[in-house]
């Protein structure tokens, strides 16, 4: 027996979104070339995007050291996004664990995790090829994170995988065909770039849609929700073990960039495609302005 679907807009959308990831994906496996040897000289990050740019401490680096602190703050970027991903996957196991399986917009959810299960593989392999220890989130925010799943839920969730995805999106977007950068990381990143598109395009949807449905109260509990998972998240991207690398303390390494004029200015910049979204759709609000102004997303004043 056949049975006929009513398409609504998401189906439509996720019917859309999967024709695209069936025409566009790559295979980190076969499309990178892992055995490419290094090239010497060529950077990991932008020098102005690295966390000490501008201070004193970046200063008193060589120009080899400089390169060596954005190799190991590469290698942080990106097992941390390994760890949002797995993240991610979980939410959104737990949205298909109640959806009908035979729509597009749960079909689409697993495809998605499809492709974050290959972009996990990706930032793992880049970051061993490099030669950098496995960083990711400090251990009391890897276990506090374990709530997240829990505690965050409707278009808190989907906004909170927006802001991990589209501030990664642009730092990557700058690099992955700036020739400074080894080519291997170009390579990584345009691949990560292509593919979420159609889950930003998913998510930004999911937000719009759940907002439309809210009361005051709840809306609260998503405006402080979403806040402080985006904290957490800026907060994670630099491992305080990367200054190690070019003898740095690490807590003099943190307490620089925190203060850093420049490293709170790359943060809004990524953030910039974002943020405005977010506020138009009712998801800034005051109960969760303390944690967007210390996350550096929301300048002062603002």
């Amino acid at each position: 027996m056949t049975r006929t679907l009513k398409v609504t807009d998401r189906e439509t959308t996720a019917q859309r979104l999967l024709k695209s990831a069936a025409n566009k994906f790559y295979d980190p496996d076969v499309d990178i070339d892992w055995d490419a040897p290094l090239v010497e000289g060529k950077r990991y990050i932008l020098p102005e995007r690295s966390s000490l740019y501008g201070t004193p401490l970046w200063d008193r680096l060589s120009p080899e050291q400089r390169i060596e602190l954005g190799k190991h703050e590469m290698a942080s970027i990106a097992t941390t996004g390994l760890w949002f991903e797995i993240l991610l996957m979980q939410m959104l196991l737990k949205e298909v664990y109640e959806q009908d399986p035979t729509t597009a917009h749960a079909q689409f959810a697993l495809t998605e995790i499809a492709d974050e299960c290959r972009h996990s593989t990706m930032f793992a392999r880049m970051s061993a090829r490099i030669g950098c220890p496995t960083y990711g989130p400090v251990p009391v925010l890897r276990q506090v994170a374990k709530l997240m799943p829990t505690i965050s839920y409707g278009p808190a969730r989907y906004g909170a995988i927006l802001v991990a995805e589209e501030v990664l999106d642009r730092l990557q977007r700058e690099q992955m065909n700036d020739d400074q950068i080894q080519p291997l990381v170009r390579m990584v990143n345009r691949i990560h770039v292509l593919e979420e598109a159609r889950h930003v395009t998913f998510a930004r949807e999911e937000v719009t849609r759940g907002m439309a449905k809210l009361g005051r109260a709840e809306i609260a509990y998503q405006q402080f929700s979403i806040a402080l998972i985006s904290y957490f998240v800026t907060r994670a991207f630099i491992n305080p073990n990367v200054y190690k690398a070019v003898g740095i303390r690490p807590r003099e390494g943190v307490e620089t960039a925190l203060n850093n004029p420049h490293w709170r200015a790359t943060i809004a910049w990524a953030g910039e495609k974002i943020m405005p979204f977010l506020q138009e759709s009712g998801l800034v609000g005051l109960p969760g302005k303390p944690f967007w102004r210390k996350s550096f997303l929301l300048p002062e004043g603002k």
